[in-house]
């Protein structure tokens, strides 16, 4: 298995060490509550340096991912990112991306951890021009600081760069500890803050220097737990359990990032077909009202035992303080309140259908 350039300090802060996309990460340290809380109320560290970085660069750089990505890469300028996916040509999702433009022949894409060297292939072989595409995963370290106090910590060791004017989901390229970095006001928390890339072989300085000047803010390290739970509360997709090549963007919830008006792109005609012939299956949250926690793979079923869906993701949140989930279930039963029935481990227990996303920070 892999490590990241902060396995070190995991094993130093008594992280509990688990096997995850092929890579050795902490699940937790002070344990997934704490941290839950430590993000929603103060600001958690969170090593996100499994995740892949893609360069896209050269003059044909924005037309390449124009067709290669579903969302609209041309309302793209410099210092600004988007939320968009790598699609196959039946509208399944590969991959869930996060583009940044620097400049329009110097884009960087960062991809999920399993699919780094998937998505790489993936886009040199559909690449429609002479774009140079570059797998630069193994250069770079990630570290995701985020709660309502990331800014804070973040902002006075920041050199080359104003971060109280960083809006969301912008990025500025500029120095910590005299290093070039990329801070983007980006996040998988549902909180505010950042992520931080830095050079590999600097990620340990970073993590030591952000846990040492956030002693004050009640800073805590976090480990995959606690990024599972608090994704799920604010309802974010997980590759793998909302998203999947065999279940299309539309089907997962990611309508609003597959921008028709826009030219060709993977995937567009099969997503139009399925749009103009309405949807079979959506993506719906879920509480349950009897005891209980629904994971992934449990079944879903009407009242009286006709199996209607899958859970995609499941658990009980500290925030919400309730069980909860994500499933897929056929169009007729996704409407608001509709009343469920789950089969966790043989035992059907009653549910219903709620609005997404079940958590939602106050700005």
């Amino acid at each position: 298995m892999k490590k990241t350039p902060l396995y070190d300090e995991h094993l130093s802060l008594g992280g509990k060490i688990v096997e995850f996309a092929g890579w050795q990460m902490p699940v937790q340290y002070s344990g997934v509550v704490a941290e839950h809380v430590a993000v929603r109320e103060r600001v958690g560290l969170f090593d996100v340096s499994h995740m892949g970085e893609i360069w896209v660069t050269g003059p044909n750089a924005e037309k390449a991912l124009e067709f290669m990505t579903c969302n609209n890469v041309t309302s793209l300028y410099d210092g600004k990112a988007h939320y968009s996916a790598i699609l196959n040509e039946r509208g399944g999702v590969v991959d869930d991306i996060i583009v940044y433009r620097c400049s329009k022949e110097r884009f960087l894409i960062c991809v999920n951890a399993s699919n780094a060297d998937k998505d790489f292939e993936w886009l040199t072989k559909h690449n429609p021009t002479d774009a140079t595409i570059v797998n630069a995963s193994s250069e770079y370290g990630q570290i995701a600081v985020q709660g309502p106090k990331a800014l804070e910590l973040v902002t006075p060791l920041v050199t080359g760069a104003d971060l109280s004017t960083l809006k969301y989901f912008h990025f500025v390229e500029c120095e910590i500890l005299g290093s070039p970095v990329i801070v983007a006001r980006t996040g998988y928390t549902g909180e505010d803050g950042v992520e931080i890339f830095v050079q590999a072989d600097k990620t340990a300085d970073l993590w030591r220097l952000l846990l040492e000047h956030g002693a004050t803010l009640g800073v805590l390290p976090c480990g995959l737990g606690a990024r599972d739970s608090l994704r799920l509360e604010a309802a974010l997709p997980l590759h793998g359990h909302e998203l999947a090549e065999d279940i299309s963007a539309l089907e997962s919830g990611l309508g609003w990032i597959v921008k028709f008006d826009k030219g060709n792109f993977i995937g567009k005609e099969a997503l139009l077909k399925q749009k103009e012939a309405g949807l079979s299956k959506r993506l719906v949250g879920f509480h349950l009202d009897e005891a209980g926690i629904a994971r992934q793979g449990d079944l879903v079923t009407t009242l009286d035992g006709a199996q209607i869906g899958v859970v995609a993701s499941g658990t009980k949140t500290p925030t919400v303080n309730k069980a909860l989930g994500m499933a897929f279930v056929e169009t007729p039963h996704s409407a608001l309140d509709t009343k469920l029935t789950l089969v966790v481990r043989g035992r059907a227990i009653a549910g219903h259908v709620v609005q997404l996303p079940f958590y939602k920070r106050s700005k």
